[in-house]
């Protein structure tokens, strides 16, 4: 079994394929689309990762390139800003699965296998509240803006105390 890891954040490229050598995968990584094309046509993978917001190319635009390489292979999206149309345009361009960061190996096999019984998410009875949206929002734009308190004040329109205030607190439950 070998695996193909492409996603430009290094660290957790380094996590993941030492957590998949353990489960007893060969692994090769990637941080960019254009050397994972040239990977995937030497490597020959069983399984690739791909993650689709990288430098370059997205993830998207290269994903049927990399199953015409190595068409045995299964592949499934990993991404931190997930939508309904890029999983709709993975899953129509090849992909078995598509998932959203933080996941774990566990969740990524299962993904591969397509079981979702375990995985699968449990939906509420009651939607989520407008103050555990708003958190969730700050921390993505906070985490896009590389943890600068003035940049993301400045990217949410509010005033940089506000935010901090906001920050302060803990987050929202439901």
């Amino acid at each position: 079994m070998k695996i193909l890891l492409i996603d430009d954040d290094e660290v957790f490229t380094e996590v993941m394929a030492r957590s998949f050598q353990r489960q007893g995968f060969t692994t090769k990584c990637c941080a960019d689309a254009d050397a994972a094309l040239t990977a995937c046509a030497r490597f020959q993978p069983t399984h690739i990762l791909l993650d689709l917001n990288m430098p370059g190319k997205s993830g998207l635009i290269v994903l049927p390139d990399l199953l015409q390489q190595a068409p045995q292979a299964k592949l499934v999206v990993l991404t931190g800003y997930s939508s309904i149309a890029t999983a709709v345009a993975a899953t129509k361009a090849g992909a078995v699965n598509y998932l959203c960061k933080p996941a774990t190996v566990d969740d990524i096999l299962r993904a591969f296998e397509g079981s979702q019984e375990s995985g699968a998410a449990q939906v509420p009875s009651d939607p989520i509240s407008v103050d555990r949206l708003e958190w969730e929002h700050i921390q993505r734009v906070l985490k896009e803006n590389d943890d600068n308190i003035s940049a993301t004040a400045r990217a949410l329109g509010m005033h940089r105390r506000t935010l901090q205030r906001k920050l302060q607190k803990r987050p929202v439950r439901r």
